[in-house]
């Protein structure tokens, strides 16, 4: 697929984020392009790994199931949180790439195209100062960080049946929220790049200068070492209230068009007024953890409706005029 063919397939199910689709659609598309020209010229890979740095909710993980999806190969996540927290590292993450190959159904050369998904990164900083905090977090992330250096590079991993899985190939995206990372770029961007023609672009500056440089993630707590791994670095912005409803409505698997196949297959229509979705967004937005709390809001909100509805084949129609109200049933006039 080309990164315009990628990206067209990620609108479908990912509202908004249009320059971290086309970032990531260019860094799989040369990834995999590098991969054919090894296996043709037998030249040695160099990968560039992404960085997903964005607040909870905006679609980071999702991103990556839907393009792992469209160009159909491997795709596993796991957490660098649970990472820090155990005891024995290396064998979390043996049992990674093992969940890799298990989804390439045991075929270890369909697992080596896989792409792993690794959230929550910016948990494994050092912090900068000395004290207490760095005690309880900085070894244990810092470890987790050398750790996984090897494998986003490229090393065979043996495995507990004693085969071996070359990590060269699988594509590493990490993402995180990195909360402060602002701060860091207010700091180190304050001069920013100045133009000396009239005819420099002023779009390209502006990108420039709201680039994420390695030097930034070394202040935020990365070790030099494992950012190095990460060349590839694409911000997602925080989701407005528009995006917010064009999140329940628009996508293919949208939660509105689920939830209108469930009820359909019992004949029923359900029809949802806009004025609704803008309020599931207000509520939305004072939880402040993106697009993950809207399920939960509309769930609740359909709940006395799925609830009723089986016990009644003769309502056809369930209506949401408000979050507020109940909803109208049009065909009966059931008891609630």
């Amino acid at each position: 697929m080309t990164p315009s063919q990628i990206v067209k397939f990620l609108d479908q199910h990912v509202v908004g984020q249009d320059e971290a689709k086309k970032q990531l659609a260019v860094a799989v598309h040369t990834h995999f392009r590098k991969l054919a020209l090894a296996t043709l010229d037998r030249h040695e890979i160099v990968k560039s790994n992404v960085l997903l740095i964005g607040p909870t909710g905006t679609g980071k993980t999702l991103l990556c199931e839907t393009l792992a999806r469209a160009l159909q190969v491997p795709f596993v996540t796991a957490d660098a949180t649970s990472l820090a927290q155990s005891e024995y590292v290396n064998d979390e993450i043996e049992a990674i790439l093992q969940r890799l190959i298990e989804k390439a159904g045991g075929d270890i050369a369909k697992a080596q195209r896989g792409i792993v998904f690794i959230d929550e990164i910016d948990k494994l900083k050092a912090p900068a100062e000395g004290g207490e905090e760095r005690q309880r977090r900085g070894p244990a992330g810092e470890s987790v960080q050398h750790a996984l250096l090897k494998i986003m590079e490229g090393a065979p991993v043996k495995l507990k049946d004693a085969r071996y899985i070359d990590t060269a190939s699988i594509l590493f995206i990490c993402g995180g929220a990195f909360v402060g990372i602002d701060e860091i770029l207010a700091d180190t961007h304050a001069f920013g790049f100045i133009s000396t023609d009239d005819a420099d672009n002023q779009q390209v500056l502006d990108r420039l200068n709201a680039r994420v440089k390695p030097t930034d993630l070394f202040q935020f707590g990365l070790i030099p070492e494992f950012a190095g791994r990460l060349p590839i670095v694409a911000r997602l912005a925080p989701l407005s209230r528009d995006m917010l409803v064009r999140i329940m409505t628009e996508p293919r698997n949208s939660i509105y068009n689920q939830f209108r196949a469930i009820l359909a297959a019992d004949g029923v229509e359900l029809r949802i007024e806009p004025a609704v979705f803008e309020q599931i967004a207000d509520l939305a937005m004072e939880y402040r953890v993106g697009a993950r709390s809207l399920r939960g809001i509309f769930e609740e909100m359909l709940t006395p409706a799925l609830y009723l509805v089986p016990d009644h084949p003769e309502v056809k129609q369930v209506v949401f005029n408000s979050l507020f109200d109940n909803p109208r049933y049009i065909g009966a006039a059931p008891q609630r």
